[in-house]
């Protein structure tokens, strides 16, 4: 996933958004890579305490916090702005339960971010808001992955 940003942008200093952070690896893993900052949003209580766990065992207490809260009410709440977003959602979460997603979470985008999307394969496809274009797709066995990119909607 990181290889899709990486040849496009540099994760150095970026704030970043890792949403149903599941064990935190994606956001720990963007921190590794020079991101200033991460927040990890995971509604699961069990989760969000392996994520806690994984935080210090990788010593980044200081560039990481862990939010416990579904990733919508997250949304509604947060000011942002995320330069990066990691999206994961588990593969039951509906592709319109994603677009929805994508939507609210369009005013906490800093100008020109990006989004890191993984979905299966078998689901249907997430239709985009207006202001986030596709910039990239690859697949990875029952995975795809796309990168997003926020632009300005009326250019």
């Amino acid at each position: 996933m990181f290889s899709m940003i990486g040849s496009r942008a540099d994760l150095e200093d970026m704030r970043v958004a890792d949403l149903y952070a599941g064990t935190g690896a994606l956001g720990l893993e963007a921190v590794s890579r020079g991101a200033e900052s991460a927040v990890l949003v995971e509604a699961d209580r069990r989760a969000a305490k392996v994520v806690r766990e994984n935080i210090a065992v990788c010593q980044a207490q200081r560039r990481v916090r862990v939010v416990e809260r579904t990733v919508e009410s997250f949304l509604a709440a947060v000011a942002g702005p995320f330069d990066l977003v990691l999206i994961d959602p588990p593969y039951d979460v509906s592709s319109d339960d994603v677009a929805a997603v994508l939507r609210l979470l369009m005013p906490a985008l800093a100008d020109g971010a990006w989004v890191l999307l993984e979905r299966g394969t078998r689901g249907a496809a997430v239709d985009l808001p207006p202001g986030l274009e596709s910039v990239a797709d690859k697949k990875y066995g029952d995975s795809m992955v796309r990168l997003l990119r926020r632009v300005d909607s009326f250019a």
